[in-house]
This record gives C-alpha cells, structure tokens and sequence, in this order.
C-alpha cells in the first residue's frame, strides 16, 4: 500500500510539473474555463429579445384595428416598423429583412366583432431563429386573450347585463416558468454549457499531455524521458488526481460564481452541487487518458474533441428532451459523463433540488467514472507494452 501510493504520489507531481510547463495545456486547462462562461453569457444577453420589427397592413383601418395595433406595440416583442399599404409591400420589406413579422388585419375584423361573429387577424413570423417566433407569438396569445375579455364584457353590457366578472376570460391563465422565471435564453441555457465546458476542457488537456507523452516515446524509441515510472493503475490515478486537484477551484468559479455574476438562476447549494459535480471530473479525466488511444498527435486532440462538442451538447437534452431520442442516441447521451452532469446540475442549481433527489445522475455518472477508468488502464497497458516493443527494436 505504502509502495502504491507512493507512485500515485510520484505521477501526480510529475503531471502537474507537466501541466504547469506546458503553455498549450493552460489555455484549456485554465483560460477557456475562465473564459468561455463569460463569453457565452455575454453573448445571450439580454436574455430575450425585444422590440422585433413588425408590419402592420390594415385592411380594416377602423378604431378597432387601430387599437390592436396599439396593444401590440405596447409588448416587450412587438417593434412597431410601420404600415404597409399591402401583402405585396410588406413581403418587400420582409425580403429586406426590415421586419421579421407581418400582422394583417382584414377588412372584416371590425364588423364581424360587432356582429357577434369570430374575427381573425393574422400575424406570420420569421422562423429564421425560433427565439423571436416564440416571443411574437407568447405576446400575440397573451394580447388575444385580453382582447378576448374586453369584447366580451362590451358584449355583456350591450345587451343590458351585468359586465362584472366578464372583464376578463372565464378560466384565468398564467404561466409560471421553474428554474428561469425571467424567461430567458441565457438563464435556460448557461447553466448545462457551463457543465459542457468543464468536460471539454478537461478531455482536451488530459487528451493533450496523452498525445505529447506518445510523440516523446516515438522521438525516443520507446522511452519518454518524462514518465514517472510507474505502474498502469498507479499512472491512471495519479494523472486523474492531478487533472481533478487543478479543476477544483475552476469547477467553484464556474458553477457558483458565473451564476452569480450575470444574475442567472442560482438557488441550489454549494453542498449540493460541488460534490454532485466530483464524478464528472474524474470520469472525464478518465476518459481523456482512455481517448488517447485514438490520438497519435497533439494535433489529433482538436479534431476529436471540438468535433464532439457540439454532439454532446445536443445529447445533454439541452436543445432536445432525451426522452424523444431514438433509443440509439439516447444509449449514446448515457455513457457522455456531461449528460448526466448537465442533467443534475440544472435540477440543483435553477430548481434547488438536492443531491439525494439527484441520485440517479449521480450514481450514473459514478458508474460511468469505473468504466472508463477499467478503459484508462486498458490504453495504459497496451501503451506500455507497445512502447517496450518499440524500446527492444530500437536496441536490437
């Protein structure tokens, strides 16, 4: 025992030696952790969209038209652009990207209110980028159903009855978002990018240290004159405690200070989250000393993991619930550690859900962590022996 943690001991100080000399290693080991969270919140605020351009072509133009036109402008979505004499004019401006909505009131929508018959008023959205579809069409519903109620109670008090209680519509509707009550972009996404980039990272510095040690065997005939000299298990280890020991501060910058800062959704513990989040760093250490079987080259690390990020980040659930994956991909988002950190994370922070009623994700992400530290030691046996085989060539 005295012997093993020795060399655990020995390959951890080797490693960080070698992550704190090598420049490349600490732009994704400590820039892009303190960076990428900050740029990426940045860029979703604010966190809804505002004011989108709209025309009006008002077939009607009578005072009933006029006043839905000024409802609608008065919502946060609807950016009054300006009239359009007809569809053909608005389609113009709608080419140019003037508008990304049209609203046309027909000529009949003032007599048939006063009928008593439905009226339409027809509003077509850009589906270029869902965000704005979503708020024009969250302010339009929300603007019918007042102007559902005001007809209603005018109607009631036309015929001689009581208006009271008809103010508004029969059965109320409210909305109550859990987790991003400002309905934002920034507070529904960050949260599992932020966990998203804790992995990558990790997978590209332990992939990084892992491709250069193989370019040293290969320069030095099998030798790498900068291994411990220790035993696969021993290595396996040590390299993860390293990686793990460096992520520990950056992993309470990113999980609790980010939210913080830009005001995001951020009612869980820290004794929750921050021992919900330890599996996922080992496992993921694990798995990028287990990747290095596929890469020859530093080089080899980008085109793995960059090109599996945006994999991963749809696998998470994130832009796609996981229960309406083919059971083919929703296999696959269950052995990616980050899917189940993304997962518990967000139930934690935004929801303040605690680490037992996380157990699943939690233990799932534990499993995952065995399994790719039998398959680190796999890759670590087969590595040694290869580079004994190409010692003895050399020497022969």
């Amino acid at each position: 025992m005295k012997n093993a943690f020795l060399s655990v001991a020995r390959v951890f100080r080797q490693e960080w030696h070698l992550m704190t000399h090598d420049v490349g290693l600490l732009v994704f080991f400590i820039v892009l952790p303190l960076t990428y969270p900050i740029v990426y919140t940045l860029i979703y605020n604010p966190e809804v969209v505002r004011d989108i351009p709209v025309v009006v072509v008002d077939e009607c133009r009578s005072a009933a038209s006029r006043q839905l036109v000024r409802q609608a402008a008065a919502t946060q979505s609807f950016g009054l652009y300006g009239y359009a004499s007809n569809m053909a004019e608005a389609k113009d401006m709608w080419a140019d990207h003037d508008v990304y909505a049209i609203l046309r009131i027909p000529s009949d929508f003032d007599r048939n209110i006063k009928i008593g018959e439905q009226s339409h008023a027809t509003l077509y959205c850009d589906m270029s980028l869902l965000i704005r579809y979503r708020a024009l069409m969250s302010s339009m519903t929300d603007l019918q159903i007042a102007l559902a109620g005001d007809i209603t109670s005018e109607r009631v008090d036309m015929i001689g009855g009581s208006a009271a209680g008809f103010g508004q519509m029969p059965v109320e509707s409210k909305s109550h978002f859990l987790g991003d009550t400002q309905q934002g972009f920034a507070s529904f996404v960050i949260p599992g990018i932020i966990v998203l980039i804790l992995q990558q990272s990790m997978l590209l510095g332990a992939g990084l240290l892992g491709a250069t040690a193989k370019e040293r065997r290969r320069r030095g005939g099998g030798v790498d004159p900068l291994d411990a000299g220790a035993g696969p298990v021993a290595t396996v280890v040590g390299k993860a405690l390293a990686y793990t020991v460096c992520y520990v501060p950056l992993t309470i910058y990113v999980l609790h200070f980010i939210p913080w800062m830009f005001a995001l959704p951020h009612v869980g513990s820290a004794a929750d989250y921050l021992p919900f989040i330890l599996p996922l760093l080992l496992a993921s250490a694990f798995l990028g000393q287990a990747l290095v079987a596929f890469m020859k080259e530093r080089e080899y690390v980008f085109l793995v993991v960059v090109f599996t990020s945006v994999i991963f980040l749809f696998l998470s659930g994130l832009t796609w619930p996981r229960y309406a994956m083919s059971p083919l991909w929703h296999g696959i988002g269950g052995i990616i550690p980050a899917t189940w950190g993304v997962e518990g994370f967000i139930r934690i922070n935004s929801n303040g859900a605690t680490l037992a009623e996380n157990a699943h994700p939690y233990l799932m992400m534990w499993a995952l962590t065995a399994v790719y530290f039998v398959m680190a030691v796999a890759v670590r046996c087969f590595s040694q022996r290869r580079a004994q085989g190409m010692k003895a060539q050399a020497e022969g």
